[in-house]
């Protein structure tokens, strides 16, 4: 048989092969093939042309063996970010990392962590660099720095534990004999020092917290302007009588400040499914801030477009048209949040019901609507938003004239600003499919890998949202929070009052929408608006919001 150049199998680089069990420990198997070229005779490294494929050629591939740890007690757990292997698994550190406050607090890693300090040395004795014993350099002991120095760096708000911040204690303690002149020991230092400059703040100023920890008194951009502001915003003037493309970037503006700030790790779903539980009123802060974000503008929408009983058809048509023009500047903007929230207030049984209304809005706007609609179907688990989210991932921003044509661009377009509440419900289903413990109370930390490519991603897109440039304007703020909001109660009472209820509503927009297959996420309490609820009026389910 004539052989080829050039053709080889088309096998998968990386394939699963199996499981093995070491010392109690579950490892997943896989065969990674990399190929190594074999030259014909007469062809040398010497020689100073291309070397390409031939019919004397032969291809030859090796096939190594790659373990990623699947299962073990925590203890195992804990000794595998020392003396593990990161070329095997260089997701593990990171993934433990981000996801271990799901099944161990901080202070019990720790504990396995951090070796005992060693005995004191006798008066007059020190210890020799060239004798190599010092402790800094100790090879066992440069990994356990080396993970703290992630740790601090990437997590500290695992460490945030006042007053008197134990844990970061323990560290500043252990890297002060290990390694007291590296920069682990000065970020250890650094991050003492702002927690107890926030704590020392907080108790001078008493200014109220959006969430209590690292972050400090960070707050919803112009959320304390309604106090300062008010005076600026002319009596009367509604928040669409400012420039829609403005008010777009104020609700921009917002959503990138709250969704930069967003703890990936209080997204897990062992983490945000227990928020309603008695007692865990503080847990996950800085969702909680989304979700009252998303949740004021929807209700935004609202109060603007139901606001006002007495209001005429075409005026009242007037006002769903700017809110779907706000929505199209929000999708121009990559601003997925806002777009969602808007979407989810104008489909809202309220406002959807309201056939003479969507009857006199005009057919560009009207088309505009159903094609934005289209983004949030619930058709196979919301799939075009997450295409589309990563279709906007991979957009390249403009390449310099000067660059090579196949270098990376200079600089990326900011954003996209995703919609939280897709995450949060894979992170829950995740939750719910995967067990946490298995056969032989092992430690299930596949699913802690899953759900690190989920907050991976968020993180990612954390980082992509820095290049935002939108300067906050504090009228626009403060109007946007000062604007009439209506509960669910008041919302469909209006409604009703506005078009009585009718058998169907011929006039309103056909918006493809289906009933979502994932679990709602229920409402966070007290000064968070309460979420959309469907009524029996329409046959058009809700699609879920993020609540």
């Amino acid at each position: 048989m004539e052989r080829t150049a050039g053709k080889e199998l088309a096998l998968a680089p990386l394939q699963e092969w199996g499981e093995e069990t070491e010392d109690g420990v579950v490892y997943s198997v896989s065969l990674r093939r990399q190929r190594s070229q074999h030259l014909s005779p007469g062809e040398g490294s010497g020689s100073s042309q291309t070397h390409r494929p031939s019919t004397d050629a032969f291809l030859h591939y090796r096939t190594s063996k790659v373990r990623a740890l699947r299962a073990a007690p925590l203890d195992r757990l804990v000794r595998e970010l020392v003396f593990g292997d990161p070329e095997q698994d260089p997701s593990f550190i990171p993934a433990f990392l981000a996801t271990h406050r799901a099944f161990v607090p901080t202070s019990r890693v720790l504990d396995l962590l951090l070796p005992p300090p060693p005995p004191p040395l006798p008066p007059g004795v020190e210890i020799k660099k060239t004798e190599g014993r010092d402790l800094s350099f100790n090879k066992n002991l440069r990994a356990v720095v080396s993970v703290l120095g992630s740790w601090l760096r990437d997590h500290p708000q695992d460490f945030w534990d006042p007053p008197a911040h134990s844990d970061l204690e323990n560290i500043r303690t252990f890297l002060g004999w290990a390694a007291p002149v590296g920069v682990e020991a000065k970020e250890a230092e650094k991050l003492l020092g702002d927690f107890l400059e926030e704590a020392e703040q907080e108790q001078k100023e008493k200014l109220p917290q959006v969430w209590a920890g690292f972050l400090g008194a960070t707050q919803i951009p112009g959320a304390d302007l309604t106090e300062y502001c008010l005076d600026e915003v002319p009596e009367g003037q509604d928040l669409l009588d400012f420039s829609l493309d403005e008010v777009a970037q104020q609700l921009t503006l917002t959503d990138v400040e709250l969704f930069s700030r967003v703890r990936p790790c209080e997204c897990l779903g062992s983490v945000w499914s227990q928020r309603d539980r008695p007692g865990a009123r503080g847990t996950a802060p800085t969702v909680r801030a989304t979700v009252a974000q998303f949740n004021m503008v929807t209700g935004c929408v609202l109060g603007s477009v139901l606001g006002e009983p007495n209001l005429a058809t075409l005026q009242r048509a007037q006002q769903i048209e700017k809110w779907i023009c706000i929505a199209q500047r929000c999708r121009e903007l990559r601003n997925f949040s806002s777009l969602r929230a808007i979407l989810s207030a104008l489909q809202s049984n309220p406002i959807y019901r309201l056939k003479h209304c969507w009857g006199a809005v005009s057919q560009e706007p009207l088309s505009i609507f159903r094609k934005l609609s289209q983004i949030f179907s619930d058709e196979n688990n919301h799939l075009s938003s997450r295409e589309i989210l990563f279709q906007e991932e991979d957009t390249e921003g403009p390449q310099e004239e000067d660059s090579p044509p196949r270098s990376l661009p200079s600089k990326l377009p900011p954003g996209p600003v995703p919609y939280l509440g897709t995450f949060l419900t894979d992170l829950i289903m995740l939750d719910t499919a995967l067990p946490d413990m298995l056969e032989g109370d092992l430690i299930n930390f596949e699913k802690r890998r899953k759900e690190w490519e989920i907050l991976a991603h968020i993180q990612q897109l954390q980082k992509r949202c820095q290049s935002y440039c939108l300067k906050p304007c504090p009228r626009i703020l403060a109007a946007l929070h000062v604007q009439r909001q209506l509960t669910e109660e008041q919302s469909y009472r209006v409604s009703r009052v506005i078009e009585p209820p009718a058998a169907s509503c011929p006039s309103s927009p056909r918006v493809q929408r289906h009933i979502s297959l994932t679990k709602r996420l229920k409402n966070c309490p007290e000064n968070e608006a309460h979420p959309l609820v469907g009524v029996p009026e329409t046959p058009h389910p809700l699609p879920p919001v993020l609540d």
